[in-house]
């Protein structure tokens, strides 16, 4: 079959640069450049169609629309708004946060609270796309604005990292590369950040809405405690070596905990599908049957193993995925849980929580 490429797209980051370009140079000389070009941080020179532009008395205005690619951004055909407006001598460069453009209120973020949600490198590819309009030092008020922002917001991470009013100004590379995995891990490791900056002593990283709403129940734990883990179970593991804190959950369904009982960091489906002949030894040495261990090996999904195994399946997975969890958190000593739980919700196994095993942490 035919691989299918699929269409990158641009950040945020790099729409709102492109807005600000266009609007800075219709600010000093009276024309916006349509289409304009920008710098990215690798250095590719791309060119946006402006959406919207207005020049006022001391002030312009320009807009881009973003285009996602092929990849579900939420963001995807969003109008990224930049106003620039003249500022006293010797001020710089200020940036706002405008209409659905949010403010950091949490500690933990690359950026102080108060400041708007504009991120370090989108900052960085404005200042020096301000500097290509004009040598001199530009003094102005960058203030960036996405309409419906606030909407869109609450369907991302935002509120739970305490970005509060709209969406962040996002962008490491200015490309948004089709179902990058980049992203939602570094959306996990902001997350580990600001739990660790507000002191938090135990979070909770979860495989999907379920668990994570009964792992939270569990325990009572904030939103800021939650971590959307995903798939990315290696992802949040391997972060929290390094940025260790007291306490971890890790919560799934019974399907991705028995990936990762069978040692899988990845569980995602295209990593493949659990080992059911490996999933029915493990019920063999918890003391199920052979007639047991038999429909286990052969069953259709892990659901159906689980529905006709004789023993407590799920305590053995949890405690399998424990000892995988446990391995790559070396050496970092955290208290470790691992709770499984089915499509309603029900906890149906756990291993509570164990301080992992101190020492180096062996090669794989």
């Amino acid at each position: 079959m035919r691989r299918i490429e699929l269409r990158r797209g641009w950040t945020t980051g790099a729409c709102a640069t492109a807005a600000t370009k266009a609007a800075y140079a219709a600010l000093l000389t009276g024309a916006f450049p349509d289409p304009v070009e920008i710098i990215l941080p690798r250095g590719e020179r791309v060119s946006f169609a402006l959406a919207e532009t207005v020049l006022g008395d001391g002030t312009a205005t320009a807009a881009v629309v973003k285009d996602a690619g092929d990849d579900p951004d939420v963001t995807h055909g969003a109008l990224i708004r930049a106003t620039v407006s003249r500022a006293s001598s010797g001020s710089g460069v200020m940036f706002r946060a405008g209409p659905g453009v949010g403010t950091i209120t949490r500690p933990g973020l690359p950026l102080p609270p108060g400041e708007p949600a504009i991120n370090p490198t989108p900052r960085a590819m404005i200042l020096s796309a301000l500097a290509e309009v004009a040598a001199a030092a530009a003094d102005v008020v960058v203030e960036l604005s996405i309409p419906g922002g606030e909407a869109l917001a609450a369907r991302t991470l935002n509120g739970r990292l305490g970005i509060v009013g709209g969406l962040s100004i996002l962008g490491t590379t200015g490309i948004v590369v089709p179902y990058s995995c980049a992203a939602w891990i570094d959306s996990i490791h902001r997350g580990i950040d600001v739990a660790r900056a507000v002191g938090c002593l135990h979070i909770a990283g979860a495989t999907g809405s379920t668990s994570e709403k009964s792992i939270q129940a569990l325990h009572d734990l904030p939103d800021v405690a939650l971590i959307e883990m995903g798939d990315f179970v290696g992802g949040m593991l391997k972060y929290l070596r390094a940025h260790p804190i007291a306490r971890v959950s890790i919560a799934g369904g019974i399907a991705k905990m028995t990936k990762l009982a069978q040692g899988r960091l990845d569980l995602h489906s295209r990593r493949g599908e659990a080992d059911l002949p490996a999933l029915a030894l493990l019920a063999r040495e918890a003391g199920a049957s052979e007639d047991a261990a038999a429909r286990i090996a052969h069953a259709n999904t892990v659901a159906e193993a689980f529905a006709v195994s004789d023993v407590p399946l799920g305590d053995a997975v949890a405690a399998g995925a424990w000892q995988v969890a446990a391995e790559a958190l070396r050496p970092a000593e955290i208290s470790l849980e691992v709770a499984v739980f089915d499509r309603a919700g029900a906890l149906v196994g756990r291993r509570p929580f164990h301080p992992s095993p101190p020492g180096r942490k062996r090669r794989r």
